[in-house]
């Protein structure tokens, strides 16, 4: 355990090295975790904790979009690849993790599979935190936990690959058994976590739902296409505007501010780059900052929630979204993107070589 201090706030940190192999075994050793649903998250997750040695077991939706690819993973129908159902029946910690809209839907099925002394793991807070609206009541006889990375299941896998971990919250919702802690924590690791911080259900899905509109995606696409369509109206080519938007953040400054933190980047660029900087941010803030205010008051009074499981159970769901990341891709900015990318030298050299 680490524990850090920022400002008066103080906090314990679960790191890597508090859960080895061999503690791992020990928690995990007698489990069978069950992942139901194979998207970014479950493949990410399930092939660290089959790497860790873990006991997994996948379950899906036979014949769906993703049992090729988990056959092409190497799982095994009948083995370690099941219908939902039946992993769930398996499992004594069962991962839950569908979409939130599919989690609303499945749960009615895998309510019964829950039996004394199970454990329900959650990547996101979202289900449990909203149960009035997505019916998600767990028996009161079973462990409810959750891991949430704070990356892509996509991210989750390649750090692993690396020997590196992503950080993680994680949250106690209810130990029935006296375990669910450190069956939580032992699983948090075993799928690729480098440090562990703590929260609840709740906290985890307001700040998730607020970052993921906010500076994580939304705000931050909102400011790039902004300022774009500013310097496309003043005359400059699709290029130099993507260039001085998109191409210089995601390829030089995030990357150091990433590394080194927002005020060694205003450290060390240039004079003209620092002054500006300094004089404008408070004035994006004051701007912007109502807008979060809003936003963070409609996830947490359900609103986004509503919105989010309203549309999902839209039959032609699937057939809109399609159109709206079709007109985003369609757009200027991000067919300036394509190009500009392609022109990466460690891009242009294998397609020249």
């Amino acid at each position: 355990m680490r524990n850090i201090k920022i400002g008066t706030s103080a906090e314990t940190v679960v790191e890597r090295a508090d859960y080895p192999p061999e503690r791992i075994k020990a928690i995990l050793g007698k489990e069978t975790v069950a992942v139901l649903g194979y998207g970014v998250q479950g493949r990410g997750q399930s092939l660290n904790m089959k790497d860790n040695g873990v006991n997994v077991l996948i379950g899906l939706r036979e014949k769906g979009r993703s049992w090729d690819l988990a056959l092409q993973d190497g799982w095994v129908p009948g083995k370690t690849l099941f219908s939902y159902d039946e992993a769930a029946q398996r499992g004594t910690i069962v991962q839950y993790l569908l979409s939130d809209a599919g989690q609303k839907e499945y749960w009615p099925q895998l309510k019964p599979h829950l039996t004394a002394g199970k454990a329900l793991y959650f990547s996101h807070g979202f289900s449990i935190a909203y149960r009035e609206l997505t019916g998600v009541v767990p028996p009161k006889d079973i462990d409810v936990i959750l891991v949430a990375p704070k990356g892509s299941g996509t991210t989750v896998r390649r750090l692993f690959l690396e020997g590196r971990g992503i950080n993680a919250s994680f949250a106690i919702e209810q130990d029935a058994t006296g375990k669910a802690r450190d069956r939580c924590l032992a699983t948090g690791i075993a799928i690729g976590s480098g440090y562990l911080f703590e929260t609840t259900f709740q906290k985890e899905v307001f700040s998730d739902l607020t970052g993921e509109r906010g500076v994580l995606m939304g705000a931050i696409y909102g400011l790039w296409l902004a300022q774009y369509e500013v310097l496309r109206a003043h005359g400059h080519s699709p290029s130099e505007a993507f260039n001085e938007t998109v191409e210089e953040a995601t390829q030089s400054l995030y990357p150091l501010i990433a590394e080194n933190g927002m005020d060694w980047m205003y450290a060390n660029c240039s004079a003209t780059a620092q002054r500006g900087a300094l004089d404008w941010f408070k004035k994006f803030r004051d701007a912007s900052k109502p807008v979060f205010e809003e936003l963070y008051t409609k996830v947490a009074n359900g609103d986004e929630t509503r919105r989010v499981l309203e549309a999902n159970g839209r039959k032609d769901y699937r057939e809109q979204l399609e159109k709206e990341l079709k007109e985003v891709a369609d757009s200027e900015m991000w067919q300036a993107g394509v190009v500009v990318r392609s022109l990466r030298p460690e891009r242009a050299s294998k397609t020249t070589g």
